[in-house]
Order: C-alpha cells, then structure tokens, then sequence
C-alpha cells in the first residue's frame, strides 16, 4: 500500500470545529462554622426564655392528653381551649422543675443537670410543701 500525503491543513477563523467541552464551575462548599462547646446552648436557651410560644408541639400534646382521657373515661370529651390551657399549665410546671434542678446543679458546682438533681427537687418539694407529682414516692 502506497502511503498517502498528508496535505496542510488551512486554518479557519472563526468558530472552532471542534466539540469543546465546557468546564463546570463547582461551588464551594462553605465550611460550616464550628462553635465552642455551650455555645450553641446558651443561644438555644436565650432564644427559648425571651419567646412566649409553647415549646411541645400542640398535636403530640393533644393526643398524649386525649389518649390519657380515654383510658380514665371513654365517654369524656374536652374543649380545644381546655386542651390549650392544659398545656400552658404543663409546661409551666416543666419549666419550673427544670429551673429548680439546673438551681442544684448549680449548687454543686455543676453545669449538667443530673439524675439525682431532679431527686432531690422533689424530695425537697416533698419534705417543705408536703405535695409531690402523681407517680412521686
């Protein structure tokens, strides 16, 4: 086989021939920020002093209470307002006890609050207003 001349291409101006493939851009991933340790829990708890909104969401609660009150009674019915107000009283209450117990562990020179904090909350609300919660001993 007779081995073919290669002829001189001519160069066209112009748009390329070719195919070219574009280059994506890849976005930057931010680095996400990394806070010192508490710090992210000292907002939370700012954020959660200065709302006035329910912290328990009103669906779980509502059922929790509806299904409470059918085991007592199946004949019982309750007003959505009772249910509203049942849940401010509850948590109320929570965040009181919650309050009390962060109060002994900071007692005892603490930050986490503990087991034996909340046993010693209701001990004392036991011995000084002779009164515990439902389930107390």
């Amino acid at each position: 086989m007779v081995p073919r001349r290669m002829t001189a291409r001519q160069a066209v101006s112009g748009p390329s021939t070719r195919s070219t493939v574009k280059t994506r851009k890849v976005p930057k991933t931010k680095v996400k920020r990394r806070w010192r340790p508490g710090t992210v829990a000292l907002r939370e708890i700012q954020r959660y002093q200065q709302s006035t909104d329910l912290i328990i969401p009103k669906a779980p609660f509502h059922r929790l209470v509806r299904e409470i009150i059918e085991d007592i009674s199946p004949s019982f019915r309750i007003q959505r307002l009772a249910l509203n107000a049942l849940q401010e009283v509850a948590e109320a209450a929570l965040v009181t006890e919650f309050e009390m117990t962060n109060l002994c562990a900071i007692h005892a020179k603490r930050v986490t609050i503990q087991v034996k904090d909340m046993a010693l909350v209701r001990n004392l609300r036991r011995i000084m207003l002779g009164v515990s919660y439902v389930g107390g001993h």
